[in-house]
């Protein structure tokens, strides 16, 4: 390495990461934090392609090889096109369901293409790289993988291992079993031909991790490390990268920007400053003028709002913010007009939604009848009188009101509003 190299390294990036929390554990801490300040590492962490999108579970490792690669580092992001094939039963109590060769290379693309958005291929002197397992696994036979590899591992060793261990009771197959050499042949591999000597995980690969650096010790090759990230949770104990919809992904189309900004925005007080420090590369002292926020006016919400903005402009871009923003101002104040014909369906596609046929006129009564907004022509009837019925943000006050196809957002949209907070879409075709 050059001094030019070197100097362009950031000293304290082990330091700042464990101000955000971003250490669970760490080998050889005080080594690995030398040889950090000196120079460049490389290291790399993996994801296996278990769906055709990450979700919010795998943004910790993505954003910590961004902070790496930010930091004057080398940063790789292994796809487990082999691994993937196999299963991890880390973090399970039963076996995974194993998916065919086609599905899990269609799924390897798609996470590459997702991590091109948090990684820079073309920095100049320091590109990350993007590398699939499948390439060094597929071609090994069973009688090298025995010999050369698996030679190296005792089963008592890979029995005490928590990721084998936690299964024993349930049962594991030896598939799932032989997952640990594996991963831990990828880290040799990848610190043999690409000069690797760091692996980051969550909490759940610490057995996986060691397990590569005792083969890489056995099989000659230079110094390496591990660190792994806490797996993130929520202090009211709901699990963490869940929403009311399900999971929460990184592919816009699964889970919509909107949908996206409502997860974080609605992140719990005692829980935003921490996200703050694992999610966004806001600088400690701006984290600390929003900790200050959130115990002095915790009314106002602005540190689950810059949590919000943050995140979703990594994630999706900054127009998705502004889209966002506007999504949630119009549903605040009741007024979906303004809204365009994408950020309407955006915003509503958790809502009840009505199909109806083309008709030039329905009767209000009707269409809250049919639409669910009422159980019953009285209750809507009584609904409208006392004021609690809004059309496409507008109060309605009679109750032999006819809606027109001129008053449809877009030529084929209603919303209904019940109250504050019900909404009901209504789409005409």
């Amino acid at each position: 390495m050059t001094q030019e190299q070197a100097a362009a390294v950031n000293p304290e990036l082990l330091e700042d990461l464990e101000y955000r929390g971003l250490v669970y554990q760490v080998t050889n801490r005080e080594e690995l934090s030398k040889k950090m300040s000196e120079g460049r590492v490389t290291l790399y962490c993996g994801f296996d392609p278990t769906a055709d999108s990450l979700h919010i579970g795998s943004l910790l490792p993505i954003l910590t090889l961004r902070r790496f690669q930010l930091a004057g580092h080398n940063s790789i992001a292994l796809v487990g096109g082999g691994t993937g094939l196999i299963g991890d039963p880390s973090g399970r109590s039963t076996e995974r369901s194993l998916n065919t060769d086609d599905t899990v290379a269609n799924w390897t693309e798609s996470l590459k293409n997702q991590l091109s958005r948090f990684l820079d291929f073309e920095a100049a002197g320091n590109p990350a790289k993007l590398v699939s397992n499948y390439d060094w696994l597929a071609p090994l036979d069973i009688i090298t993988f025995l010999r050369d590899i698996g030679k190296n591992f005792t089963v008592n060793y890979m029995l005490a291992k928590d990721s084998v261990d936690s299964r024993l009771a349930n049962g594991i197959s030896f598939t799932e079993f032989s997952y640990m050499i594996l991963q831990a042949y990828d880290f040799f591999k990848l610190n043999r031909d690409h000069g690797v000597n760091l692996q980051l995980g969550g909490s759940d690969q610490w057995g996986n991790i060691t397990a590569g650096l005792d083969l890489i010790g056995k099989m000659g090759g230079s110094d390496a490390y591990g660190i792994t990230m806490p797996l993130v949770t929520k202090s009211d104990g709901k699990k963490f990268g869940k929403s009311e919809s399900g999971a929460v992904w990184l592919d816009r189309s699964k889970t919509s920007a909107y949908q996206f900004y409502q997860f974080w925005i609605n992140t719990d007080d005692s829980d935003v400053i921490r996200f703050l420090k694992y999610f966004t590369f806001l600088s400690r002292e701006e984290i600390a003028a929003l900790e200050q926020a959130v115990a002095s006016q915790p009314e106002k919400r602005e540190a689950q709002r810059e949590l919000a903005r943050q995140v979703t402009r990594l994630v999706h871009g900054a127009d998705a913010v502004e889209s966002a923003e506007k999504i949630t101002a119009a549903l605040f104040s009741g007024d979906v007009t303004q809204l365009s014909e994408d950020e309407l369906v955006e915003a509503l596609q958790d809502m009840p939604t009505t199909v109806m046929g083309e008709a030039a006129e329905t009767g209000l009564i009707d269409l809250l009848v049919e639409a669910k907004a009422a159980p019953s022509r009285r209750q809507a009837k009584q609904d409208i009188e006392s004021g609690a019925v809004y059309v496409n943000g507008v109060k309605q006050t009679g109750i032999d009101t006819m809606l027109t196809s001129e008053q449809r957002l877009h030529g084929r949209y209603v919303v209904l509003r019940r109250g504050k907070k019900n909404y009901y879409l209504v789409k005409f075709e």
